[in-house]
């Protein structure tokens, strides 16, 4: 098959190259740029107007028009915020001409280069020129992007939301659907996943100001990878070529989180430079340290007993102090090699380092409640063991992405060559993490009673009373077990190589463009940990022994171990501490994997453009290519473990055609419609043939069986741009996906490889699922009110998705269950309101998110949900001079919490609550 496509795409270039080039033609080649000289105008639309002929200008302003007979001919270029411009061009008889066109005056036309509109243009030029449906995110020509990250930042697009992580955004969601869904790059070039477990990246790791765009993808083309269902993420850092003028800009910030109660800085400092017409240097560098705390109730084990009262086997009350340090830097460097061709090499390193401080109080009841009402339950140890737990988990982790393109782009008359390659490397690393250690207390026959009061489902309470004194003594709670991580090393690599060539047509009324290209990807995602445990101490060591405080606002949780004291005493007594051999070598081996993914891929497609109608239709193939190894762990009843290397090979094929068509039959007005097929390949992690257990006997087994998402994807979009800087959209898609994975849990205690375990987490293929939706978008500058309401801007989008799929219940065919699918929401809506007038720079952003499935349970009513989420943000700016700004942000205004819960016995039970309350950002940016 894929000898049959290299043959097919080599037939095409045959043709291309036979076909008799015109005697006498000339190129018209130019640059767009704002009137001031400030910025290149990316995806401006220029018009050959006498030929009917289209071009976009690139991300350096650049276009042009090859094969171009002599004559005088009209440009006509529009831009989303400005007037449309028109220039004369004469083609001589021999020989090529330049045309540089500005568009607005050097008075006036700051106002698409700089702020809120600015940013609104820049979007909305984009999304009309690209071929397919497409959200957009830019800074201006002085540096400044919405938000603090490039996750918080695509909150605002429609049709994307985001998965928070301690009150922070860090996966993208996409019309509602996983984040593992999407696919995620940097210039181009793919970016692995620095954690274990995951093939979603966390884009928090990337700061915002190293970023000059960001485009959401929602529908592919035959010349983009394929795997993606929800959008491809492509992220862009600054080249020299995006301005034309020089920029240097510094930013300083403090930031305030009223948890913590503490002021943390962030800096950064971004530049571009030419250094001559033909050679540029652009960067920058940030940092960015953040201190926060949060507060934590997580359940599990609910039960009903056979009078109706509903109780949590166990509940822990988890308090959270956590520092986090951001060091990120760019570099790329351009080149005009010649007037043909452009070369061009970028760089990123993103450093994040985590250190997490949790301690926590968890109750394991042995028995059933003695009594309970609707909202409580009341134990007694007199009826049963009521064990109290009380840990300090003491965690520094660092994550790390790097990422290398170097590449160019060569055009020659109607031809256009371009090349690239790459390395991405993303790890994460712990080592000498505490993590956690554990006291414990057992209450039998002693006269210690404990209620809980469910009557805040969020937030259930405790009470102790009885022999309150014994509870409460810290001495108690005896060593009961600590797991260091001597090592914990993942890391994800991914080395690519590609190369595209493309032969334009010239043909009445318009262009046809034959293109075809090859792919290469070599990516290899393995683990490493090293993890011992001691559950034994020769001598006397208690919680008494490394007491602290709380900073727990739930309620009162003490006594605690103080953030460091445990892992203190742990270094300076090692040799106290007794090793459990057995469950060092079970966690050091079981969690243990290597998967290679190699993806070898080849395309062919026709392109034709004219004033109204653009067509592109072509067909991809990707082969991929698995080796999977991991290590079976088993133990027989005198617990001897055995442990026998496991490797696994795949090797499957997908042909993927794709139909994309944008319809303009008026200025303004433009209708989308496309067909594709994508795959989605499932994580590299849930591949690997391992058992892994934690401290808490809760496992979790790959399945190297399990297959790719396959998916039909069909998108309809109508898109008005009318007025000066105002759009106005609405979309349809549906997609019919089969094999999709879930995430399944099986709370019944059972026995792998002689291992036993409470709860056990594996991975398994759905049947079919169907989704469908509508986005809705509406965007404005209010520039026509009278003064002062001509400042006001306005950007309103929502998302309906309806995803459902078909899963077996055990695996039996005659009970098949309905399920949504997980981490999608069935509404989302974004809306902004800004501000821009004079000095002054105003924006407040409310985000919302349907609630989600989360985690499959072995049966409908232990489905794990997270609750919908509204999150308010406002900004505010203000310019001192045409150089100098101050500005204040106040983030999650509205303290909205993390809530997931399970529908059991008629109601919502928590099986994890966290809140973080706000934090308020102020600072200075400066631009020479």
């Amino acid at each position: 098959m894929t000898n049959l496509l290299r043959s097919a795409s080599r037939a095409a270039l045959i043709l291309a190259l036979s076909t008799p080039i015109a005697a006498i033609a000339g190129t018209i080649t130019g640059t767009v740029s704002d009137g001031t000289g400030t910025r290149a105008l990316q995806s401006t639309q220029l018009r050959l107007v006498e030929l009917g002929r289209i071009a976009e200008a690139g991300r350096d302003g650049d276009y042009r028009f090859p094969d171009v007979a002599p004559g005088t001919y009209t440009i006509e270029a529009r831009y989303v915020g400005a007037d449309p411009v028109r220039v004369t061009v004469i083609v001589p008889e021999t020989g090529d001409v330049d045309a540089n066109i500005r568009i607005g005056s050097d008075v006036d036309a700051s106002i698409i280069v700089v702020g809120q509109v600015a940013n609104q243009a820049s979007a909305l030029s984009r999304q009309r020129a690209a071929d397919g449906v497409e959200s957009v995110l830019t800074r201006d020509a002085i540096g400044q992007f919405p938000d603090q990250n490039a996750a918080e930042s695509m909150r605002r697009l429609p049709g994307v939301n985001i998965l928070n992580d301690q009150g922070e955004g860090r996966f993208v969601s996409v019309r509602g659907l996983d984040p593992e869904l999407n696919a995620a790059s940097i210039n181009g070039t793919r970016i692995p996943a620095p954690e274990s477990d995951v093939r979603s990246v966390a884009l928090d790791v990337i700061p915002s100001e190293l970023i000059e765009s960001i485009e959401i993808k929602k529908s592919l083309t035959p010349d983009m990878d394929a795997d993606t269902i929800g959008a491809s993420i492509e992220i862009n850092t600054t080249s020299a070529f995006d301005r034309k003028k020089d920029l240097y800009s510094v930013k300083l910030e403090g930031s305030y989180n009223e948890f913590a109660d503490a002021l943390t800085p962030k800096g950064s400092f971004d530049f571009s430079t030419r250094l001559s017409d033909r050679f540029g240097i652009a960067g920058g560098a940030s940092y960015y340290k953040r201190k926060f705390e949060s507060d934590n109730v997580e359940a599990a084990d609910w039960n009903q007993t056979e009078d109706g009262t509903v109780y949590a086997e166990e509940i822990q009350y988890r308090d959270y102090d956590v520092e986090r340090e951001r060091i990120g830097g760019s570099l790329s460097f351009d080149w005009l090699a010649t007037d043909t061709t452009k070369l061009y090499a970028r760089g990123l390193y993103s450093q994040f380092k985590d250190q997490e401080y949790r301690g926590d109080v968890i109750f394991i009841m042995n028995e059933e409640p003695a009594s309970g009402t609707a909202t409580s339950a009341q134990f007694t140890d007199a009826d049963g063991r009521i064990e109290v737990r009380r840990r300090m988990k003491d965690r520094l982790e660092t994550q790390k992405i790097k990422s290398l393109t170097v590449g160019g782009e060569t055009n020659t008359g109607p031809w256009k060559i371009t090349y690239a390659g790459s390395w991405s490397e993303a790890s994460e690393r712990e080592n000498g993490s505490v993590d956690p250690t554990r006291f414990r207390a057992r209450f039998n026959g002693d006269g210690v009673d404990v209620g809980f009061d469910y009557s805040d489902p969020m937030k259930p309470r405790y009470t102790v009373t009885g022999n309150t004194d014994l509870f409460y003594d810290p001495s108690e709670y005896g060593f009961n077990e600590l797991e260091q991580t001597v090592l914990s090393d993942a890391k994800d690599r991914e080395y690519v190589v590609r190369a595209d060539i493309s032969r334009a047509f010239t043909m009445d009324g318009g262009t046809f463009t034959v293109q075809t290209g090859m792919k290469s990807r070599w990516r290899e995602k393995s683990y490493n940990l090293e993890a011992a445990v001691y559950d034994g101490y020769d001598g006397d060591y208690t919680l008494a022994d490394v007491l602290g405080g709380q900073t727990y606002r739930i309620q009162d949780i003490l006594p605690q171990a103080s953030h460091t004291g445990p892992t203190e005493f742990f270094n300076a007594n090692k040799g106290n501490f007794e090793l459990n051999a057995l469950d060092t070598l079970l966690n050091s081996t079981t969690s243990d994997y290597s998967v290679k993914e190699d993806v070898l891929a080849a395309y062919l497609l026709g392109r034709w453009d004219s004033q109204a109608l653009r067509v592109i239709a072509g067909v991809r193939m990707e082969q991929t290519k698995n080796d999977i190894r991991a290590f079976v762990t088993e133990t027989d009843e005198d617990e001897n473990v055995t442990i026998t290397p496991n490797r696994f090979g795949r090797n499957y094929m997908n042909w993927l055609p794709s139909l994309a068509v944008r319809y303009e039959p008026v200025n303004n007005l433009v209708f989308r419609l496309g067909g594709y097929k994508s795959l989605v390949r499932p994580k590299l992690s849930n591949l690997a043939p391992r058992f892994d257990i934690n401290e808490d006997r809760e496992a979790t087994l790959g399945n190297p069986n399990l297959k790719p998402y396959s998916a039909w994807n069909v998108d309809f979009s109508a898109e008005w741009y009318f007025g000066t800087n105002a759009a106005l959209t609405g979309g349809l898609f549906w997609k019919s996906i089969k094999d999709f994975v879930v995430e399944q849990r099986i709370t019944t205690p059972g026995t792998i490889y002689g291992v036993d375990y409470e709860e056990l987490t594996t991975f398994i293929n759905g049947d079919k699922a169907k989704i469908k939706g509508l986005e809705l978008s509406y965007s404005q500058v209010f520039s026509f009110l009278p003064a002062p309401f001509d400042g006001l801007l306005l950007n309103a989008n929502y998302t309906y998705t309806d995803a459902k799929g078909t899963v077996l219940t055990d695996g039996d065919i005659s009970d098949p269950r309905q399920i949504p699918l997980a981490s999608a929401s069935k509404n989302t809506f974004n809306l902004v309101v800004g501000y821009e007038k004079g000095p002054i720079s105003l924006r407040a952003a409310g985000t919302f998110r349907d609630k989600y499935l989360d985690e499959l349970g072995s049966e409908a009513d232990q489905d794990r949900y997270v609750d919908s989420h509204f999150q308010m943000d406002l900004s505010a700016r203000y310019r001192i001079t045409p150089k100098l700004r101050v500005f204040a942000e106040w983030i999650n205004v509205t303290n909205e919490p993390y809530f997931a819960y399970q529908n059991y016995a008629g109601g919502k039970r928590v099986l994890q609550f966290e809140e973080y309350n706000w934090t308020a950002k102020f600072g200075v940016t400066a631009n020479f």
